[in-house]
């Protein structure tokens, strides 16, 4: 792999289309807390490689502390149960069908999202939260400015522990349907953005502002979270599932159980994973109910970040996910490899792809394949698609 990625790096960048993202806001990179410690040392020393992004970080966290909390009771319409602790969304894909009465069953239009979505704020404020929190903890590591933890403390006070404010730890009424059903199995992946306030939580462990037994009560709630993740039926029903949506799961799941310390949790989720890359991955390393979606080329790299999250997290387990091959010789290795020369401009796209895929989605993968698997391509890929690399925050990660 590392010779083919090298390849497409000299060769095809000059095929490289003219966009410019900045990195994604939507999935975040998991963090590697060694890579962080070597990023912090050279924050010390003034390195010129690493001020740029460092003195953006600052710059966005001091933003962020005027940033106030939000949680699942500043919705406006109460979910089934009549009671807003109870977080709520609704189906993105699923619009009024003009042949019914009043809309409703609601039908599907794959890949286009509902304006109605954003009605249910509980969908809308908790990936920002979880983004702010994460940066707000990134500030304070590395700075050691516990005015960036305390933020990030009340943050999480707010949504997850105040009697007054909290989110019951279920997603009984995620991403329902109207007409149809009062909550579903895919309104749990919602939940994703978890996996990167869990990392900022291991951030915060040694601030001042934090030692309130807030770690503690934070393992609680995530404890009856994952409880409810493995055996609600709507919980099951997502572990289920055959697509994305099952690596999502096994990837939060694998966050909560390291988190809790549930060693042997961790180890069962990594080895149904590795069962899910057999299964769900074709010989050539495509993933046919990704390239089925009407945006393949988004749902292919989505998964893949799934997996990369999870080969992140094995490695607190007795499996490495990342140079693990399963018994019909699948890789995520082999994922990666078949994705990389349509993300360097080497090829053309030809699944169905019904907007402009985003490329800042992809980052996370090509920084995870520089450093796991010695793409030195990878990095020039990123430069080429983006403006200001300096300034991007995994320049720390």
């Amino acid at each position: 792999m590392k010779l083919k990625l090298v390849l497409i790096g000299c060769l095809f960048t000059s095929t490289l289309v003219a966009q410019k993202s900045a990195l994604s806001k939507s999935d975040m990179v998991k963090l590697d807390f060694k890579t962080l410690a070597l990023s912090k040392e050279k924050i010390k020393a003034n390195d010129a490689a690493v001020m740029p992004a460092y003195n953006q970080l600052i710059k966005d966290a001091d933003a962020l502390l005027k940033y106030k909390p939000v949680s699942v009771m500043d919705k406006t319409d109460l979910p089934p149960s009549g009671d807003k602790h109870d977080y709520m969304s609704i189906a993105p894909y699923w619009w009024p069908d003009p042949s019914k009465p009043n809309g409703v069953p609601y039908m599907r239009k794959d890949g286009q999202v509902n304006p109605e979505v954003k009605n249910f704020s509980d969908k809308e404020n908790m990936p920002k939260l979880c983004e702010h929190i994460y940066n707000l903890s990134l500030a304070y590591y590395f700075s050691d400015d516990d005015k960036y933890a305390k933020h990030a403390s009340k943050l999480l006070k707010v949504w997850f522990l105040d009697s007054a404010t909290a989110m019951k730890p279920n997603l009984d009424f995620g991403q329902a349907i109207k007409g149809v059903n009062t909550g579903r199995a895919e309104g749990v992946i919602e939940a994703r953005h978890f996996i990167f306030v869990i990392d900022a939580v291991r951030l915060l462990k040694n601030a001042e502002s934090f030692k309130e037994g807030k770690q503690k009560k934070l393992k609680k709630w995530f404890s009856d979270f994952l409880e409810w993740l493995q055996t609600s039926e709507i919980g099951k029903d997502e572990m289920a599932a055959k697509n994305n949506h099952g690596v999502w799961y096994d990837a939060l799941c694998l966050s909560i159980a390291n988190f809790v310390e549930n060693k042997s949790l961790a180890d069962k989720i990594v080895l149904s994973a590795a069962n899910r890359l057999d299964t769900q991955m074709d010989d050539n390393g495509n993933f046919p109910l990704e390239m089925a979606r009407t945006t393949s080329l988004h749902y292919t790299a989505f998964i893949l970040d799934a997996f990369t999250i999870i080969a992140q997290l094995s490695e607190e387990t007795n499996t490495n996910f990342w140079t693990l091959q399963t018994k019909s010789k699948k890789s995520l290795e082999k994922g990666y490899e078949l994705l990389f020369p349509y993300l360097a401009g080497a090829k053309e796209w030809t699944g169905p792809q019904i907007k402009p895929f985003d490329y800042a989605n992809s980052f996370q993968l090509l920084l995870k394949a520089n450093t796991k698997y010695n793409c030195k391509a990878c990095i020039d890929i990123i430069k080429k698609r983006t403006a200001d690399y300096d300034k991007l925050l995994i320049n720390l990660l």
